[in-house]
This record gives structure tokens, sequence and C-alpha cells, in this order.
């Protein structure tokens, strides 16, 4: 389908700084936007000519032991675009413009005797180590970001992080938090950029069992599985977990959300939309060395399959049928498994040397080990 005309600019800008990677093909890339060749070959063109896209160079003069005036008159006209970035930020930026950038702690200095900094950009923030998957797309993480007040309503946007990149592939309004609803918000996403190896969710609806064990799969879940991707759950009450988009959600609060009003849907949607494009372009991103997530990020191999695949268990596993009511039989033994799986075909792999000790698989997730014995 053709570009939106609310986001256009931003869908363009996320085509170009994909095209330009060296193992990218064109013609894929454009049939994963909803473009024509003629179209991406069209943009390509212009950028490469240096037309609106391009940046263009701002090298001020300046004398020594002095940030020139013109490079001074950027940075708070920057700080004033951007509020709350601080000097590391700023200097990424100036940088990637061509300007002779000050150092950081000389740009805190100049946003300080302008009166732009306050405490909460100064406050120190005590590290921790983080765990980042080598390649993009090995993860995603998905969640949603907390209610925001829009109208008389409320609004529980849904994110979706790559882990690698920190790169942004769903931020979304999503007024039900649905199963139905996030499945259409993932199928545009997988549309565009593939399918990642894994996702983690928390255990809550719709992609797990509110109070259940994390294996168990909702209906969402089941669809994700189906799909070939390894689901993974956090632990309850351990948010860190999926700590990268909950940084973003913090980053998304402090900038775009924190203080103001939404008349409706559409205003609130127009805010992310313009926020996901400067925070995957722009922002320089301080945990992945002050480059931006689609520096990072590349489009998945594993493309959106529009018909789920049959698979095909062992020759050694034992096939069960799931009845409607989320219950089979194991030899006999009656077994309760996930009214999620409800007209589904699972399998019963034995255990090597274990004798009556059986895995329950649904295709390649683990869903329980079962022992016989304990089921006389």
């Amino acid at each position: 389908m053709p570009w939106k005309e609310a986001s256009v600019m931003s869908l363009r800008a996320e085509f170009l700084a994909l095209a330009r990677r060296p193992d990218q093909p064109v013609a894929p890339l454009c049939r994963r936007f909803g473009i024509s060749r003629t179209t991406g070959y069209k943009w390509l063109r212009r950028e490469a000519a240096a037309e609106p896209l391009a940046d263009r160079s701002r090298r001020p003069h300046r004398s020594p032991g002095q940030t020139a005036a013109e490079t001074e008159a950027r940075i708070l006209a920057l700080r004033h675009t951007y509020p709350h970035w601080g000097g590391r930020k700023l200097a990424k930026v100036l940088e990637r413009e061509g300007c002779d950038a000050p150092a950081p702690s000389t740009i805190t200095h100049i946003l300080r005797r302008h009166g732009l900094l306050w405490r909460p950009t100064e406050a120190v923030i005590t590290p921790w180590q983080r765990f980042e998957h080598s390649a993009p797309n090995d993860l995603w993480q998905m969640d949603f970001k907390g209610s925001v007040p829009v109208g008389a309503g409320q609004c529980d946007p849904l994110t979706v992080l790559d882990d690698h990149s920190r790169f942004n592939l769903v931020l979304a309004n999503n007024a039900d938090k649905t199963g139905l609803t996030v499945r259409r918000l993932l199928t545009a996403a997988f549309r565009r950029y593939g399918l990642p190896l894994r996702m983690n969710m928390d255990n809550g609806t719709p992609w797990g069992v509110g109070n259940g064990p994390a294996r168990h799969l909702s209906t969402l879940s089941v669809w994700l599985v189906e799909l070939g991707i390894h689901v993974s759950f956090s632990r309850p009450f351990h948010p860190q977990t999926n700590g990268k988009d909950e940084r973003f959600h913090r980053s998304l609060d402090v900038e775009v959300l924190r203080g103001r009003a939404f008349l409706n849907l559409r205003e609130l949607g127009l805010a992310l939309d313009h926020w996901r494009e400067i925070y995957n372009h722009v922002r320089p991103h301080e945990g992945i060395g002050m480059v931006t997530p689609v520096q990072r990020y590349r489009i998945s191999p594993r493309a959106f399959p529009e018909r789920i695949a049959a698979f095909e268990y062992g020759p050694d596993d034992l096939r069960l049928h799931v009845d409607q009511r989320g219950r089979t039989q194991l030899l006999g033994h009656p077994l309760t498994v996930s009214s999620a799986l409800k007209a589904q075909i699972i399998a019963a792999r034995p255990q090597d040397g274990q004798d009556g000790i059986y895995d329950l698989y649904f295709r390649h997730h683990w869903l329980d080990t079962v022992n016989l014995r304990d089921l006389d």
C-alpha cells in the first residue's frame, strides 16, 4: 500500500537508512515498505543528489579558546528542539552535521550558563551491567507503555524494541490491549521488518497466562510459536528482564508524554510517530556507542509467511490431539495443557533413559515434563 500522508517523511527516512546497507537488496525492501521499485529508486537518487533529505554542512568559524557564536547558537537551538538531551547527545548531533563540535563538558557549561540545565538532567544514574544480543533480530522485547490519559479515556501504547540495535519496531496506540489488536500491529511490523528469532514479554495478558507458569501459552503466543518465533517470559516482578524496553519507556515518558494532555488518539498517534523518527534516526544512544539505532539495525532475512506452515514432529514423538477444553491423553492418562492449544497437535517426547517420563512440546516450544507414575 502507499505511504500514509501523516507518516510519509518518517517512513521515507527509514527506507533510505535501511537501503543504504550494501547487503540490502532494494527490490524486496520496497515490497516490505509497500512502495514500487520506481518510487524507491527515485528517493535513492534524490538522496544521492543531496536534494530534500540530505544533511547540510554547518561548519562554523571559531576563535581559539572560545566557542564560536554560530556553534553556540546551534547548540541552544538543538537544546530547544530536544530539551531533555545533554552534552554528549548534542555533541554527537553536531558532529553528524559537520560542525566542529565542542567537548560534551563545554556544551554542558553552555547549557548551564543559559539556564537550560536542571536537576533531572544532571542527576547521576548508577550504571548497571546489561546483556546485549550479538545481532539484530536475535531478540525483540515487547510490552505496553502504561496508561496515557487521552481525552476522557486512557490509551496503553504498544512498544517493541530490538535488543541489539535498540531500534524501535512498534510504537502504536492501543486502546484495548487485546490479543487481536496486538496481532494486527505485530503483523504490520513482521511484514516490514521480518521475523525475529525470539520475543520476550511479561507474564500478563494477552501474551502470557496471568497467574500461571511462564511456559503456558496464550492464543497470541501460540500464533508466535506457529510463525517459528521462540517466545520467553519475564519472571513475575522482574521488569529488568525487558530492561531495554523499560528504558525506552522512560525516555518516551520524559521526552513526549510527561506533562502533556492529548485530546484524542489521533493527536497522541502523531506525537508518537514524530518521536519514533527522532529516536530511531536522530537521537544518539549512549548504550550503543552514541550511534543511532537505525545505524545498527538491519532487516531480518526471515520473511513473514502469509500462511502458517505445517510442522513435522520427530519419529519418536507421540502425537497428541488437544480438545476444545485444552485437554488430551498420554497413553491413557488424562492431561490438561491449555485452552489456547485447542484443536492443536502437541508431542510427547520420551526422555532418554527415563522410563515413563515425557517432555511435552508444541512445535519447538517446551510445555511441561510429565512423569506417568505421578498420574497413576
